[in-house]
């Protein structure tokens, strides 16, 4: 019998997930090279994935993160039209600064896998005392702009297990959230 990968939200459909897949190896990346396990892409109005960025606070500075790096590189390589064409899969809903950038950078559509909420909630279970910054709905700062997420089932469960072994590896998550 074969056994099917656990429900993921309805909203979400297999393309979805593929993309998804690849926003947790480039997390698994970023938790590998002593950063918080984030990883983003952007997609292209024909589906295609056009940049990658993952976690590299550690390597660079306090604000490198994904989405910052690919609204970046959008604001450098498409047209406006392109911008708001594509769509932006991350492991973890953006924080305000990259929510910011996501809408100054003017991208389309923001997919991601889970919650500033959960990402709190876990790190709660983890037993790490909060951030430098409160978590604020991606929904309450983006404006006109199509919003999914969080998803349930594996993969949300994988996401959560890179950032308990993050947890388990450095015992804080305050100076890399």
């Amino acid at each position: 019998m074969i056994q099917k990968e656990k429900s993921l939200d309805s909203s979400f459909n297999s393309t979805d997930i593929k993309f998804f897949k690849v926003c947790l190896d480039l997390a698994k990346q970023a938790l590998d090279a002593g950063d918080q396990p984030f990883g983003s892409i952007l997609v292209n109005a024909n589906n295609e994935i056009i940049a990658k960025a993952r976690n590299r606070i550690n390597e660079k500075n306090a604000l490198s993160h994904p989405e910052i790096e690919l609204a970046k590189w959008a604001l450098e390589n498409l047209s406006v039209e392109e911008r708001q064409k594509s769509k932006m899969y991350t492991t973890g809903e953006h924080c305000p600064m990259c929510a910011g950038a996501h809408r100054w950078a003017e991208i389309g559509s923001l997919y991601y896998l889970s919650s500033g909420e959960q990402l709190g909630q876990w790190l709660e279970e983890f037993g790490v005392e909060d951030g430098p910054i409160n978590f604020i709905s991606t929904k309450e700062i983006i404006k006109n702009v199509e919003i999914k997420g969080p998803a349930n089932g594996e993969l949300s469960d994988k996401i959560k297990e890179m950032h308990r072994q993050f947890i388990v590896k450095h015992k804080t998550a305050s100076d890399h959230i």
